[in-house]
């Protein structure tokens, strides 16, 4: 009878880990000579792979080289300084290396017993990003807290767990007054709100929790007021039905747009709504003094989400949300089999994060802030935030010089959001020629009815030659466009 096959011993995994490094290192340091956008159809790696997993083992180096055949033409390079669509994927070294560690520890920290190092570096980086941002002290773990911060995936997770515990504790308060209501009868009334402009993941987090969702619409910034909110409220009031949640945005997917957060959180206080707030992207730049304005009324909400993952230079996934009070978060979610149990987990201090997110398992994804807050520090950080928002603006500048274009939405941030002027057609005709080309990546958004293309500065390493080699390379699409438009 055969053995166990060793394939790769502590000796190799040593060489060929130095070679990784090497190889990843190549491809961030020259990733802009690669075509940003793959050149290939759905179902093109199916064909070259075969149908069955290996009986015998392969060799390394033919794998390696099958990256570069199979892989590399299928990947859309998100690191590239020529890929502007979507928002920011954060990457940088340090990360990169943390998250080694954290794979080679390989612990999964549901609890505190399950690896103490990975719930307590936790809770001790929340605390840290939390008093970057300067949060209200509510949400501060500290030793003492009642509140706290935790790591979740995606800030659609964030949004999800939020909305469910805040329906729980809305059913618990209505049932506290009316006990003879059962649970499916509040469940059916029940209403979540967001913004017009909000991310799908929000709608999506309605149907998963099985309540109503209302979008409340938006100013000519994309914002919603105060007033707006209001009136929603009372229709459905008088309609008789509870509202329970709000979803604020800061930084909307569509145009980085703000809602007046100052106006909407006492209108949730008053109404007993849980109020969340998704900063997914702008949430990495309220580390900057000028920015942290755009934070204020932060006090008023029972949860904050943002992806650090997006723009403060950790690594894909490190998602952080932080509760006021996180007896209403674990309340929610709380369950006790015996074999998670262990002595400790009523010690005072957070414990225990399963009660906190959707699954049980969990990736010691700390180590990550903890290399990147202590090798950038807190001015290196704002000086990444800053250095990308100035670039934005010099292609806002660049946009602004050419009157055959038009800038659809204030820049705020390291969005900038243009369009040829003309008609929607003709603009869905030049994205489909930069998608093409493969030299720059955009993507689109619809904003008051028109078709508009986003240009987000994404990469670390975007400079202004990236910036103005992209404005050469739309405005010769652009002059190809409007020359074939006229023929």
């Amino acid at each position: 009878m055969r053995g166990p096959c060793v394939t790769m011993d502590a000796a190799e995994f040593r060489r060929r880990g130095k070679e990784m490094v090497d190889y990843v290192a190549d491809y961030l340091e020259n990733i802009e000579q690669r075509p940003v956008y793959p050149d290939v159809e759905p179902g093109y790696l199916r064909s070259l792979i075969p149908t069955e997993a290996p009986l015998e083992p392969e060799k390394y180096d033919d794998i390696l080289a099958d990256v570069e055949r199979i892989i590399m033409p299928g990947v859309t390079h998100w690191h590239s300084p020529y890929f502007y669509a979507y928002f920011p994927s954060a990457s940088s070294y340090p990360a990169i290396l943390a998250d080694m560690l954290c794979t080679g520890i390989g612990c999964i920290g549901f609890s505190w017993a399950a690896s103490p190092a990975c719930t307590e570096l936790e809770t001790v980086m929340l605390d840290w990003l939390g008093k970057m941002l300067n949060l209200p002290e509510t949400f501060i773990a500290g030793t003492h807290g009642h509140g706290g911060g935790v790591i979740q995936s995606t800030a659609s997770e964030a949004t999800l767990m939020s909305m469910l515990a805040a329906r729980c504790k809305a059913v618990r308060y209505v049932q506290a007054s009316n006990p003879e209501k059962s649970q499916g009868e509040i469940l059916s009334k029940l209403v979540a709100y967001t913004s017009e402009q909000a991310h799908s993941s929000v709608e999506r987090a309605s149907l998963i929790a099985g309540v109503i969702m209302k979008k409340v619409p938006t100013d000519n910034s994309y914002a919603v007021e105060g007033s707006m909110l209001k009136k929603i409220l009372e229709q459905d009031k008088a309609a008789g039905l509870i509202p329970f949640y709000f979803c604020a945005t800061l930084g909307t997917t569509p145009s980085c747009a703000f809602d007046h957060i100052t106006e909407l959180g006492p209108i949730c206080k008053e109404e007993s709504m849980w109020m969340h707030i998704d900063a997914a992207y702008a949430g990495s730049a309220f580390i900057c003094p000028e920015f942290r304005p755009l934070l204020n009324g932060i006090e008023f909400a029972d949860s904050f989400n943002f992806n650090p993952h997006k723009w403060l230079l950790i690594n894909f996934d490190c998602s952080t949300m932080w509760v006021k009070e996180r007896e209403a978060i674990i309340g929610a979610f709380k369950m006790e089999p015996l074999y998670l149990k262990h002595e400790n987990q009523e010690s005072g201090i957070i414990t225990d994060y399963r009660h906190w997110q959707i699954p049980l398992g969990r990736r010691f994804r700390s180590l990550k802030m903890w290399f990147v807050f202590r090798m950038y520090g807190l001015q290196g950080l704002q000086d990444h935030i800053r250095k990308q928002v100035g670039l934005a603006k010099e292609f806002e500048s660049l946009v602004r010089a050419d009157n055959r274009f038009e800038i659809c939405a204030k820049v705020i941030m390291g969005l900038v959001c243009f369009r040829l002027k003309g008609s929607n057609g003709l603009n869905e005709l030049l994205l489909k020629k930069i998608t093409k080309s493969r030299e720059i990546h955009l993507v689109p958004c619809h904003l008051s009815g028109r078709f508009v293309l986003r240009f987000a500065i994404c990469a670390r390493s975007t400079e202004t030659r990236h910036i103005q080699q992209a404005w050469r390379h739309i405005t010769q699409l652009s002059f190809e466009l409007l020359q074939e438009s006229q023929e």
